[in-house]
């Protein structure tokens, strides 16, 4: 496994600055007190490389190995091609087929799905999968109900066979289509490219409707989580760490109630992270590893939902 966060740190503090806002009142409503920003010049493919080549000296192999590299993001480098295609170059993994999946929030759960796939039919030995966001770059620092939100950020991860043990054992994948107007960018794409007037009327940056999309968030979410554990046939009380999508702490915690389950048995990195889309859940479960919260025989349940509707769940065997 392996991480990058950016140098660079935005507080609340600095956003009282920017807009109409103050640390309580985003404290209160999202639980984020920072979240880190990417650099000048500074593409999704540079984050994910950070990432990716702390994964393969983790993992104890060269990018030569590599037989598949999947990115979940919202924010390559440019429309096409590929961050993975991108990364490949990078790496000097010449070896691996490279493709992005675009799941949003819940990408990083839908890569490593797809990746699981190639491992289990034994098309492929070693794959990559990274949830990389610049989230900074389609944020709008003009509009205070979302740009409190967002952060910048990169988690990989190797996947292969397991010799001993049982890895990842279940996981579970939705959409809901019919609501895809709750959260998008709404220009930039065949259907409203851009234009000078795209530009001006801000139509390049993330809108959110973010009332309706708590209380299906919460919903969403329960409901992944029950599934994929009936799935795996489990209990929650076989689950020793959920580690769910950062996208609100209050989403949170009302998703931990619903299904029953303590507080201290649910990891939090948007407290110092913000909410980094496809490299939120990636990267909370490296840094949940790295802290000793995930030991040898825990039951993981990754947790995921965003726009699309999408949504994703997973149960690891560590």
């Amino acid at each position: 496994m392996g991480e990058y966060l950016p140098e660079k740190i935005l507080t609340n503090a600095d956003l009282e600055k920017m807009v109409d806002t103050s640390d309580e009142w985003i404290t209160t409503r999202t639980g984020i007190k920072e979240r880190h920003l990417a650099a000048k010049g500074q593409a999704a493919s540079d984050l994910a490389f950070k990432a990716a080549e702390q994964a393969l000296k983790n993992a104890k192999l060269n990018p030569e190995d590599l037989d598949l590299i999947v990115v979940a993001t919202i924010t390559g480098d440019m429309p096409f091609p590929s961050v993975a295609s991108i990364l490949q170059n990078k790496l000097g993994a010449k070896r691996a087929a490279s493709f992005d999946i675009s799941a949003a929030c819940a990408g990083f759960v839908y890569a490593l799905s797809v990746a699981q796939q190639f491992i289990v039919s034994s098309t492929y030995k070693n794959a990559l999968v990274i949830g990389v966001e610049v989230l900074s770059s389609v944020t709008d620092w003009q509009d205070r109900n979302t740009c409190v939100l967002f952060g910048d950020g990169a988690g990989a991860v190797v996947l292969s066979e397991v010799k001993n043990g049982r890895g990842i054992i279940s996981t579970y994948l939705g959409c809901d289509g019919s609501k895809t107007g709750i959260l998008n960018m709404p220009a930039g794409g065949s259907s409203n490219p851009a234009t000078a007037e795209t530009v001006s009327s801000r139509q390049h940056y993330i809108k959110m409707q973010g009332n309706e999309l708590f209380k299906i968030a919460v919903n969403t979410m329960t409901k992944a989580a029950e599934v994929v554990l009936e799935q795996a046939g489990m209990t929650f009380a076989d689950v020793d760490l959920i580690i769910p999508h950062q996208a609100n702490a209050r989403i949170i915690m009302a998703v931990a109630k619903k299904l029953g389950i303590p507080e201290n048995r649910v990891y939090l990195n948007i407290e110092r992270c913000g909410n980094m889309s496809s490299a939120s859940t990636v990267t909370a479960l490296c840094e949940a590893v790295q802290e000793g919260k995930v030991k040898k025989g825990d039951i993981i349940l990754l947790d995921a939902f965003g726009a699309g509707l999408v949504w994703g769940a997973c149960v690891i065997e560590w």
